[in-house]
């Protein structure tokens, strides 16, 4: 049994064993709770590019799909959904306004209301357990999570280390969900997709 529509899947090309837009058309056949389009490496331009093809991915499987940052982008392309970095949202207060949903990553409590207070309508917080992507720092662990979902009345998906088997940890501390990168772009298989 996958829990893989409380999943919030989050991209990342560099990690993508095959074909990157394979592997999107997969994973939004699955039915995640929602796919966060985050290529941090990317110019706006670009980024455009590959947005434009992702949410005709997206939107064929009725799977919400979250641009990253780029939030003119998702207006010129008719995304009602955004996820922005916290610094980045601070500097820009109007890069939420106008989206149906708006999501923000957050390390702590204190940044958990703060980006509530900003427009956040869910949070991803983290890192809960160790993970690759974040070599050499301490993991928050199931405390953190904890708090910060008891902190807001927003939706909270956990994120960092996420494996199926620790998942259910994470729901039991008061995630909505899990915000899931290395398991969707290179280890599909541990969901049972």
């Amino acid at each position: 049994m996958s829990m893989f529509d409380r999943v919030l899947a989050v991209t990342n090309r560099k990690l993508c064993q095959g074909d990157f837009l394979a592997q999107i058309e997969h994973i939004a056949a699955a039915h995640p709770a929602g796919l966060v389009l985050r290529e941090k490496d990317l110019d706006e331009s670009a980024y455009r590019v590959l947005a434009g093809d992702v949410l005709r991915i997206c939107d064929a499987h009725s799977v919400p799909c979250m641009l990253h940052r780029f939030d003119a982008v998702a207006r010129a392309l008719g995304c009602p959904r955004i996820h922005l970095p916290l610094p980045y949202l601070r500097e820009h207060p109007q890069a939420a306004q106008g989206f149906e949903t708006v999501g923000v990553s957050v390390h702590s409590t204190d940044e958990a209301k703060e980006a509530v207070q900003l427009g956040a309508t869910y949070l991803t917080a983290g890192h809960v357990f160790l993970t690759d992507c974040k070599k050499g720092v301490p993991a928050r662990g199931l405390d953190f999570l904890r708090a910060v979902c008891d902190a807001v009345s927003v939706p909270v998906y956990a994120i960092g280390g996420i494996t199926p088997q620790n998942a259910p940890d994470c729901l039991a501390a008061g995630a909505s969900g899990v915000a899931v990168m290395s398991g969707v772009m290179n280890r599909l298989s541990d969901w049972n997709i």
